[in-house]
């Protein structure tokens, strides 16, 4: 005998509803809350149940995990499925009905008659789980800094037009770019017009050495001889000041802060067993390396190749039917948007790095000489890289699998 708990998770609180074969119902839809002692009972009552009983949620958000991890725990079956699955199965009414106690048995009668093909859900460990919210962090985080930069240079715009575009020195580790620190001592054109040009170039000198920048006499002379061109909108006083410090110190928090979360991911990702593989691979660095890997996950929780690129949302449709076929279909783009943008950030480091040894390159390259369309042979081309990255990542930990099997053979 059978039993299937559909349950619709929701905030603080989910829907369960029992289900047996030929819409037998075990128990009519309840509420119980993500407490330990809630769940505790729902597990208890779940095992009490004659015949097999397996769990069935939809992975929606962050919501469905204390909640998977905790009945996993406890011995149950549990099942996270892609939610497009459950949304597109069963729609044969016109009317709409769209309440939890409805969700749950959507998803209970989905478990019934998907029941050989439910893959049992294994919670992330506990390194995947912080590298993945750490990179949700740092797109946040990454946003935010977008949004301050962009405020700090048009109120730059209006008392040193340009002054962004003065240096291109990389961010440092601290988060500090060179541009910003100038910018909070030069905020104003009259800061540097004000003085003569070898006063300006012995300050400018300092200023270098004080930041630990490298000091050019003809970079100096440049900037003194532009900024006498240079119109500002805003007057040099006490008013204008405080709001390009407040914006400086906002965009240097923020960036600092990033900072700080590249590296804590970096460390992190450091201690998963495929990552000296995924570092390995071209297009691949520093920044993108963990943020692959963070969302990716477990590679082994993938039972073949074309799973990977449906879940990252880059495998083609498919649109055939009688004599009607297209000769080109939109992806399905059904996964996280964070993997997808990682994705494409690598294929565009391997265009602009144009490595001829590699497979992916080559491949994108191919397709871009045939004439297809930039998202066409950016999206192939992530496809392609997401079915390397499967091989080697799951070669890499079949073979840690096994010496770890070779070694407790050998005790």
């Amino acid at each position: 005998m059978n039993n299937v708990a559909g349950v619709d998770v929701s905030k603080g609180k989910s829907v369960v509803s029992v289900l047996r074969p030929f819409g037998e119902v075990v128990a009519k839809p309840f509420a119980v809350g993500h407490t330990g002692s809630e769940l505790k009972e729902l597990a208890d009552y779940l095992k009490s149940l004659d015949g097999e009983t397996r769990v069935v949620m939809e992975h929606t958000g962050r919501y469905y995990e204390p909640v998977a991890r905790f009945l996993h725990e406890e011995g149950i079956f549990v099942s996270a499925v892609n939610p497009k699955l459950i949304k597109d199965y069963g729609n044969n009414t016109l009317r709409k009905v769209k309440t939890d106690k409805a969700d749950a048995r959507k998803i209970a009668r989905y478990g019934l008659d998907n029941w050989v093909e439910l893959r049992q859900h294994t919670p992330m460990d506990t390194i995947r789980m912080q590298l993945k919210t750490l990179n949700r962090q740092q797109g946040l985080y990454s946003k935010t800094k977008t949004m301050m930069k962009n405020n700090l240079i048009a109120l730059l715009d209006q008392t040193y037009p340009g002054v962004n575009a003065l240096f291109d020195s990389p961010v440092r580790e601290d988060g500090s770019q060179k541009w910003v620190d100038f910018a909070t001592t030069f905020w104003h054109v009259d800061c540097v017009r004000a003085m003569s040009l070898p006063a300006f170039t012995e300050r400018y000198r300092k200023w270098c050495k004080r930041h630990g920048y490298n000091f050019s006499q003809s970079r100096a002379v440049e900037i003194h001889t532009d900024v006498q061109d240079l119109i500002a909108m805003l007057p040099k006083d006490a008013l204008t000041k405080t709001m390009i410090r407040q914006a400086v110190d906002s965009l240097n928090a923020v960036s600092k802060s990033l900072e700080q979360l590249r590296r804590e991911m970096r460390t992190l990702a450091a201690q998963l067993p495929e990552y000296p593989v995924v570092m390995a691979m071209r297009g691949v660095g520093d920044s993108l390396g963990p943020q692959l890997m963070a969302e990716i996950g477990d590679v082994t929780r993938f039972t073949h190749r074309g799973a990977i690129t449906a879940f990252a949302g880059v495998d083609p449709g498919a649109d055939q039917s009688g004599t009607h076929e297209a000769k080109s279909n939109r992806t399905s783009k059904s996964g996280p948007p964070e993997l997808r943008r990682a994705l494409f950030l690598v294929m565009d480091c391997l265009l602009k790095t144009q490595p001829e040894d590699d497979p992916v390159y080559r491949f994108m390259d191919k397709k871009r000489a045939e004439g297809k369309p930039y998202l066409v042979y950016m999206t192939a081309g992530a496809n392609k890289f997401l079915r390397i990255y499967y091989a080697r990542a799951k070669e890499c930990m079949a073979n840690l699998d096994a010496s770890a099997e070779d070694s407790e053979t050998a005790e």
